[in-house]
């Protein structure tokens, strides 16, 4: 992660310039419609909301399977999402784009993008947990909802001049990752009980 913003940041100044273009771009085509809608989907990523929406799920599938490992996959995921994020904006220290901001930025550098990498570590992380659940149109569905949320809020923070696009891009790969790493923890561990069904599978018990 350091090393990507470092090389964008200090070596690769053309694409930093045109990364400016496309937030400027952003900038000029901003209209009545999609300000409010950008507003909602940048929302998904703020800290409060990842929180909250980590904090209802986490207890719900706790309270249905009673499997503290299963539950902590997305705290897990957001926790190391958020301890990367913020040694990269630390050693990178990248500046805003040349865009007039929506918000209020955080006192953190651009680089990488801490709505987008949040939102992604937690909804990639319900993502992979959705495949244990039973009914197929329920399973389809969250997979579907929580794939769609971490593009809308990257694009959102373009649009909303809060990011360049590599800052988007590197915050998803850092939100992916950190989702993958925890669902690979929990793996091993159910592995290692000789748990491989899983709660839901074992039980009969569908995850929420």
């Amino acid at each position: 992660m350091v090393g990507v913003g470092l090389l964008i940041t200090r070596t690769l100044t053309s694409l930093d310039r045109r990364e400016d273009a496309l937030t400027v771009a952003f900038d000029r085509h901003r209209t009545d419609f999609w300000d409010p809608v950008s507003w909602l989907c940048s929302r998904f990523g703020n800290t409060e909301v990842v929180i909250g929406v980590c904090a209802i799920v986490v207890a719900a599938i706790w309270w249905r399977t009673r499997d503290w490992r299963w539950a902590a996959v997305p705290v897990i995921a957001i926790s190391l999402q958020a301890t990367i994020f913020l040694f990269a904006t630390m050693a990178v220290g990248r500046q805003r784009p040349p865009a007039l901001p929506m918000d209020t930025s955080p006192p953190t550098s651009s680089y990488p993008s801490g709505h987008t990498g949040a939102s992604t570590a937690l909804y990639v992380s319900f993502l992979l947990m959705a495949g244990r659940l039973e009914r197929d149109w329920l399973r389809r569905s969250v997979t579907v909802a929580c794939a769609l949320v971490p593009p809308l809020v990257g694009v959102a923070r373009l649009y909303r001049g809060a990011h360049h696009l590599s800052d988007v891009l590197m915050g998803m790969v850092n939100g992916v990752v950190c989702a993958v790493l925890a669902y690979q923890w929990w793996r091993h561990r159910a592995q290692a009980r000789g748990d491989v069904a899983g709660p839901s599978r074992r039980r009969g018990i569908p995850v929420p």
